[in-house]
């Protein structure tokens, strides 16, 4: 029996987005339903397919870029009292 990882080496792009659809609508091509053991392990699939095959930012759960809400909220404040602050030369 070969290990779940040469499975996954295994996988082609086409069946790689049938296990995508699948998870995406909960179902096979046929309409059968994912039962909880096959949403687990294609899941699992996926992942694995994702990391050799896929860069950082199109993989499963990638969430690039973010930043703590601290920081956002600072940025913020300094636009907004840029674009609120008082022209140069009037009197408010």
């Amino acid at each position: 029996m070969k290990s779940f990882a040469d499975l996954i080496e295994r996988i082609t792009p086409e069946t790689y987005k049938t296990l995508k659809l699948a998870m995406e609508i909960g179902k096979w091509g046929d309409g059968t339903k994912l039962t909880q053991e096959q949403k687990e392990l294609t899941m699992q699939a996926m992942i694995l397919w994702e990391q050799n095959n896929l860069p950082e930012e199109e993989r499963t759960g990638y969430m690039g870029g973010q930043e703590c809400a601290k920081q956002t909220q600072k940025k913020l404040s300094a636009a907004e009292a840029a674009l609120f602050a008082p022209a140069t030369g009037t009197l408010h």
